[in-house]
């Protein structure tokens, strides 16, 4: 529910998050595009690593829900579609046409888990391989919970405005498992991440339906407190904010 509310900035994200398609460049080294295949770009962001996969000789078609960053995909020469992951159908997406499906730091945001990867399974050939990497279990839990604390202390359901999806590794395998594909790796680690700026920059940047529809007064007393609050655990002496990511990656094969 959450999550149908988050709004992205392109030019804000490459910002100040900038790291999150920096970090996924090794998870296409595990996808191990080759020249001429068919990809499938699954939340593609602004197109960086597109166009990574672009550039090994592949055909990528990137594929957002947000239509600024499909706008930001097109604009680098490269093919994007708007599209929501759990309802992947249209004459671009034909089923089978896919040798893999690649998806960086956005299925956490779909708690239709279920339905992504059985689209994703529609649409690979046999054989086809799905890599991804997501937020996993206890990721910014810190964070998280902060803001639920923050707008609890305000009489505003935190639950009903919280858009994440952090599995386990065993409940991701199963559900994987589940839906025909073999699954070769998959692991749940920590990764702090320095951040670039205050940790209200990333609030603005990824926790806005946390504070959509928050009168200005309101929603700077919830930045305030959760900065408070978490600032022992995530802000170094020399102000450095680094926050407690978790990320759960994966590689699978689809089965005929």
């Amino acid at each position: 529910m959450g999550a149908d509310r988050q709004r992205w900035d392109p030019e804000c994200y490459g910002r100040w998050a900038a790291y999150v398609p920096e970090l996924g460049r090794d998870l296409v080294g595990l996808l191990d595009p080759r020249s001429g295949e068919r990809v499938l770009d699954l939340g593609c962001g602004d197109g960086t690593l597109t166009a990574h996969m672009a550039a090994c000789g592949c055909s990528v078609l990137g594929v957002d829900r947000d239509a600024g960053f499909v706008k930001a995909t097109r604009q680098r020469g490269l093919s994007a579609l708007q599209a929501d992951a759990r309802h992947l159908v249209g004459p671009k997406l034909p089923a089978g046409s896919f040798d893999a499906v690649f998806s960086n730091a956005m299925l956490h945001w779909v708690p239709e888990a279920a339905d992504v990867i059985g689209n994703v399974r529609r649409l690979l050939r046999d054989g086809g391989r799905f890599v991804g990497e997501l937020g996993g279990a206890g990721n910014i839990a810190v964070v998280r919970q902060a803001l639920h604390q923050a707008l609890h202390d305000r009489g505003i359901n935190a639950a009903l405005r919280d858009p994440w999806f952090f599995p386990t590794a065993d409940a991701y395998h199963r559900l994987l498992k589940a839906h025909g594909f073999q699954v070769t790796e998959i692991r749940l680690f920590p990764r702090p991440i320095p951040l670039p700026g205050h940790l209200s920059r990333w609030m603005d940047t990824f926790a806005a339906t946390f504070l959509d529809g928050l009168d200005q007064a309101t929603r700077q007393a919830v930045v305030a407190q959760v900065s408070q609050t978490t600032a022992p655990q995530l802000c170094s002496p020399d102000g450095v904010w680094t926050v407690d990511y978790v990320r759960l990656r994966f590689r699978a094969v689809k089965l005929g």
